[in-house]
């Protein structure tokens, strides 16, 4: 049997006063019998390891018990170690000007992007870019206006999947820490 570890990227967790201590949400995760729960930071981003092999009846089993134990719905985005590193490997951002006013997003989706979502595109606005797209992720550029994030909804009603984003850095960060054992 082949044991997988996965990062587990959570959204609506300690955002808009929905707060979870990073102990207590380790603890959810180990309650499913997952192996070497661990976290990163208090954005909602869990490492573990498991030997089930069908990844949607997990993602499934993991937002089910977080909603019966918390409260509320949290999306899960389940990737491999792996998965993460090929994302940053392909270097999404490759060219793009970082300035004060430039922020570099990954958008982690339940499923991929209608074909009306198609990248790249633009806002409106212009106070974002999609770069591109796979079946699990969208790349971001977000342009601050006055110093603030003006960006809410990025795919809006059209896309009917979760998402949960991670800054680049952040997402390296994440997967530094997740290959440590």
């Amino acid at each position: 049997m082949t044991t997988t570890t996965y990062i587990a990227f959570l959204r609506a967790i300690n955002v808009g006063g929905r707060t979870v201590k990073m102990e207590r949400l380790r603890a959810l995760f180990s309650e499913l019998g997952l192996a070497g729960v661990r976290s990163y930071i208090q954005s909602g981003n869990v490492f573990f390891t498991t030997d089930e092999p069908d990844r949607a009846a997990l993602t499934r089993r993991i937002e089910r018990h977080l909603e019966e134990s918390l409260g509320y719905p949290v999306p899960v985005m389940l990737r491999t170690v792996d998965e993460v590193a090929a994302v940053l490997a392909a270097e999404p951002f490759r060219g793009v000007e970082v300035t004060p006013d430039v922020r570099l997003l990954i958008a982690f989706l339940s499923e991929p992007l209608p074909a009306d979502l198609a990248a790249p595109h633009s806002s409106p606005k212009g106070d974002f870019d999609v770069l591109g797209a796979d079946d699990g992720a969208a790349y971001i550029v977000v342009h601050l206006k006055d110093g603030k994030w003006v960006t809410n909804d990025v795919f809006g009603k059209r896309y009917g999947g979760s998402v949960t984003s991670r800054f680049l850095h952040t997402t390296e960060k994440i997967l530094a820490a997740a290959r440590k054992s």
